[in-house]
């Protein structure tokens, strides 16, 4: 996307932000590698003033590591802030579906099951890449149901190693039928108002990265902090 493509669309400096965000947590941009301002705006065709303010932004999000005299890093997966984005991921959305299965209406009903449709769909195809967004819409979904927006963007901003580390998954693990199944009981249980079984279910769903996090580790060694 030029520079002239993100005015349209919003600020350059959100555009830049956003951008870079992308790149770290799709693991474009990997863990350990060191950027530019200058080399980035180059990329971007921006000033490197937005990227300085994306950088800076991304730091405090603990995505880059700003070293004085040095350069920009971006940072090693880090399993603590892993698991600390993954419990409160978890313990958050156990309320939120609870809160669903008083709350949701036929309408919002059919758009959780219009997305466990190209859930299946992208299932079948192997688009595992629209599967992750797939997968995020549907929890989305959820909190906003709950009218609770500005929690869910909280938490994503609190999940980024998490989400590298998903995707990192992928990359390896292509197999996607669990993740669906888990979607798809939830979907059960909200259906049937059973506030237990979800939340029960949706525990469940949530620790699944935890199984996997040692072997994604050996494999990938250079990717991680500790």
């Amino acid at each position: 996307m030029s520079r002239s493509k993100a005015e349209m669309t919003g600020s350059t400096r959100d555009f830049v932000y956003q951008r870079i965000k992308e790149q770290i947590i799709n693991l474009e941009l990997t863990p350990g590698t060191k950027i530019s301002e200058q080399e980035m705006a180059g990329k971007l065709e921006v000033s490197r003033t937005p990227v300085r303010e994306a950088f800076f932004k991304l730091a405090q999000e603990d995505l880059l590591v700003i070293i004085p005299q040095s350069g920009t890093i971006v940072s090693k997966i880090d399993l603590d802030l892993v698991e600390e984005g993954r419990f409160l991921r978890e313990h958050i959305e156990k309320a939120i579906v609870r809160e669903v299965c008083k709350k949701a209406n036929q309408d919002q009903l059919l758009r959780i099951e219009t997305n466990l449709t190209m859930q299946e769909f992208c299932l079948k195809k192997g688009t595992h890449q629209r599967l992750f967004e797939l997968d995020e819409e549907f929890h989305e979904l959820l909190f906003d149901i709950c009218q609770k927006k500005r929690t869910w963007k909280i938490i994503r901003q609190m999940n980024s190693h998490l989400d590298r580390l998903r995707i990192l998954r992928l990359a390896i693990n292509q197999d996607w039928t669990i993740v669906v199944e888990h979607h798809q009981k939830i979907f059960e249980a909200i259906s049937s108002r059973n506030e237990e079984l979800a939340e029960e279910t949706m525990a469940t769903h949530m620790s699944l990265v935890i199984v996997e996090k040692d072997q994604l580790r050996e494999r990938y060694p250079e990717f991680f902090s500790h």
